[in-house]
């Protein structure tokens, strides 16, 4: 394991010194949060019949949605894809450890310093802010002490979820070399499965028990609906289970992939 931690905490240093980026990303992403919870409120305002998430746990559902933003796998690494492109992807090829884990590794600090970054002002302000503001309705409530434990840990599966998928998308580059394709598919997918432009349990019923049990659904909705008590306690069980299910799949589809992949990969340039 030594090898692939030194290569997430030098990646992980690496990437938290783009401060400026992360401040930017993060006004975007309140412009975003106060847009899209208008909407809601608008929605919720123009009937009485029942929602099927109370507006307090929407609201903390998109703030979380905004924070943790940069977990979702919906991009490819910049500097994996310039790699495919130019040939140097030769240079990852030669050395002396495993392709799969190097490339996961990766993942995980890529996925991990941005949100760091962004997620602690967010919290802070939807927390803090907005009820200072006159908001209080629209902020991230806090969790239960259970519910709190029950986030931590799904959030962690998650994680490591995301991660499986974008492995999997940085595989694919070996076919499509540029991965511009890829990316825009799964930039609208990731955000309608995920729960991130609405919440899944607004769908229609046999939707929102279909993607419940996609994936996607682990990587945001699942978590976010533990924090704000939409899970029972006795569910999240289930929901880690749903998550490592997924993510172990997933896992041993890329690894079969990665090696039909070395097997015909033909480096361009160099």
């Amino acid at each position: 394991m030594g090898p692939y931690l030194a290569i997430v905490s030098a990646r992980f240093r690496m990437l938290l010194q783009y401060r400026a980026a992360a401040l930017a990303g993060l006004w975007t992403q309140v412009f975003f949060g106060f847009v899209l919870i208008m909407v809601y409120e608008a929605f919720y305002r123009s009937t009485d019949a029942a929602p099927p998430l109370p507006f307090p746990q929407l609201a903390s559902y998109v703030w979380l949605g905004q924070a943790l933003l940069a977990t979702l796998p919906w991009n490819a690494d910049p500097e994996i894809r310039a790699m495919v492109r130019s040939g140097a992807v030769a240079y990852e090829l030669c050395r002396p450890i495993d392709l799969y884990a190097l490339w996961y590794a990766r993942a995980l600090a890529w996925r991990t310093a941005p949100t760091l970054l962004r997620a602690l002002p967010m919290t802070f302000f939807s927390m803090l802010v907005l009820p200072w503001l006159g908001l209080p309705e629209w902020r991230l409530a806090p969790p239960t002490a259970l519910a709190g434990l029950g986030f931590a840990v799904t959030l962690a599966a998650a994680l490591a979820l995301s991660c499986a998928i974008t492995t999997l998308i940085h595989i694919t580059l070996m076919w499509t070399v540029s991965g511009e394709g890829i990316v825009m598919l799964l930039t609208a997918l990731v955000s309608l499965s995920s729960g991130l432009l609405i919440p899944l349990p607004l769908f229609p019923r046999a939707v929102y028990e279909l993607l419940t049990w996609l994936p996607l659904a682990g990587v945001a909705d699942l978590p976010y609906r533990v924090y704000s008590g939409g899970v029972p306690p006795g569910e999240i069980g289930l929901v880690l289970a749903r998550q490592l299910g997924w993510t172990l799949a997933l896992v041993a589809l890329g690894r079969w992939l990665i090696g039909r992949g070395i097997r015909r990969l033909v480096v361009q340039g160099g």
